[in-house]
């Protein structure tokens, strides 16, 4: 009889356990973390092909200073220069005046010429050496070769000193003055060409000024 018990009890035991194993339940397996997205990259160009850097804008004037301008009473800048300036009346120079001279300014110089030309641009007057405080030309500049304020003009596309003024074969051409501040005087003697003195005037240029009339025929 207590044989029977014992196995009896065994038996209770053995089902006991099988019941305990078949309650536990496994965790379930860590699942993995997605993945991080991926930052997209910056497009940069390869060396090669870096676009290239703007160019430097050119320096805007200080506070107080005036940029160098050239203007005219006889007519105004695109306008129409009156027929008395021309050669086919009065043949006189109009009258001209510039401001805004630039600091360290040791001289102007004075350019016309007729960029519309047949073949190349005519030159009507050349004019250099102004002195830094003079800062305006009267009408009907004379004919010479030197002044006698010291200002020296150049010669013409007809080969003489002095202005000579629009004289069109045909048609609307544009008449261009240009005034220029130089840091020095210009070791040229009068009667020079206009190529000359822009030669001259090579590195020595601080500012310049345009002023455009038109004449037509």
């Amino acid at each position: 009889m207590r044989k029977v018990v014992l196995i009896f009890m065994s038996l209770l035991l053995l089902a006991g356990i099988a019941v305990a194993g078949c309650g536990q339940v496994a965790a379930p397996p860590e699942q993995e973390a997605p993945p991080e997205e991926a930052t997209p990259a910056k497009e940069v160009l390869p060396p090669e092909e870096a676009a290239p850097p703007e160019p430097e804008a050119p320096s805007p004037p200080e506070d107080g200073e005036i940029a160098l301008s050239l203007s005219s009473s006889a007519f105004e800048e695109g306008g129409e220069l009156p027929g008395k300036y021309s050669c086919d009346e009065q043949n006189v120079s109009p009258p001209l005046r510039w401001n805004g001279t630039p600091a360290g300014t040791g001289s102007f110089a004075l350019i016309m010429d007729d960029p519309d030309a047949p073949g190349r641009a005519f030159t009507h007057w050349v004019l250099f050496n102004l002195p830094p405080d003079v800062l305006e030309l009267a009408e009907d500049i004379p004919k010479k070769r030197e002044l006698e304020s010291g200002v020296l003009q150049g010669k013409n596309s007809m080969g003489k000193a002095g202005y000579f003024g629009p004289c069109p074969p045909g048609g609307t051409h544009h008449y261009r003055f240009t005034i220029y501040a130089l840091d020095k005087p210009l070791d040229l003697a009068a009667g020079v060409s206009k190529e000359r003195v822009l030669e001259a005037m090579e590195g020595h240029i601080l500012a310049e000024a345009h002023l455009i009339g038109t004449y037509q025929r």
